[in-house]
């Protein structure tokens, strides 16, 4: 936490309207200084609050577009396996195919 700095005028205005005046103006400037010293370390406060509830926002964002993915992933991985499948049944019928007349020329 930093120190409030003390307004300090110069010895010329001090002579000219006297030491009581010119410290009273030097209470009311550091008084106004605190004020908006509190004022904007609440307005950053809330800034920061605002900030922080958009980060998370986006973030519960981001999770449900990430969950559809896993979705849509799963369901891809599921539809490569069918297919899969398939294309080794229809490759094991392809060999069968092939190797039977080769069996019956070997037999000839």
């Amino acid at each position: 936490m930093q120190a409030p700095v003390t307004a300090r005028l110069s010895k010329r205005f001090y002579d000219r309207f006297g030491e009581e005046i010119a410290n009273e103006l030097v209470d009311w400037f550091n008084q106004v200084d605190a004020t908006y010293r509190s004022d904007l370390k609440e307005i950053n406060e809330l800034n920061f609050a605002r900030f922080d509830a958009k980060v998370e926002q986006r973030f519960a964002q981001f999770e449900v577009r990430f969950a559809q993915v896993e979705v849509r992933f799963a369901q891809f991985e599921a539809r490569m396996e069918r297919r899969f499948g398939d294309l080794t049944r229809w490759l094991v019928a392809a060999w069968a195919a092939l190797l039977i007349p080769i069996i019956g020329l070997w037999f000839k």
